[in-house]
């Protein structure tokens, strides 16, 4: 019998950024006695990363890294070498993390009760953390990491379309305004503007 619970195959699940900036700070503030968790979410939002690149970051990766350093990695989806600016937030967040426990270099830096901390593992955790704060009002999952940094950089620091569809790897500027979850919203807004 199919899970009921699971998509079709084919089928999308669309996922919410977090968009009210007091919910980010709620998550971070719920979370701020568990390194790993706390590392996982700044780092989630700080970057475009996807969650099956941010579960194969080595602690030899970041061991040395400081804010305005990059991480380069290999997209495990695309296969294309990235390189990601890593800012202070971050590195503070990963340095706590390494602090935490004893890490090997080849460790994993997100690592779980049983080894490597799983891709599917991320959406569970946040989906814990947006329910703990009873964030309602969007489907929230390991996408909404990677979609909240999108969000963000577009709606509070005012970035370019055609920058964000570069860092996202879109085909089009409709593809990105789309993937944020931010069309409806700025199409209404024109709206508002009176003349």
């Amino acid at each position: 019998m199919a899970n009921v619970n699971h998509p079709k195959a084919g089928d999308k699940i669309a996922v919410s950024p977090i968009r009210d900036l007091r919910d980010i700070k709620a998550i971070k503030k719920l979370l701020a006695n568990h390194p790993r968790n706390l590392a996982l979410f700044i780092t989630g939002i700080n970057t475009n990363l996807r969650a099956s690149d941010l579960v194969r970051i080595k602690a030899k990766d970041v061991k040395d890294l400081k804010a305005g350093d990059e991480l380069e990695l290999k997209e495990k989806k695309t296969g294309k070498l990235r390189r990601i600016t890593l800012n202070k937030s971050v590195v503070q967040a990963i340095q706590n993390l390494l602090k935490s426990r004893d890490y090997q270099e080849d460790d994993n830096l997100f690592m779980g009760k049983r080894g490597p901390l799983a891709a599917i593992s991320i959406t569970a955790l946040v989906k814990s953390w947006c329910k703990a704060i009873n964030l309602n009002g969007g489907n929230y999952g390991a996408h909404t990491l990677r979609k909240t940094w999108g969000y963000h950089q577009r709606v509070t620091f005012g970035k370019g379309l055609p920058e964000l569809m570069v860092c996202f790897n879109h085909a089009s500027q409709r593809q990105t305004l789309d993937y944020l979850c931010i069309q409806p919203e700025e199409v209404r807004n024109i709206y508002l503007n009176e003349i």
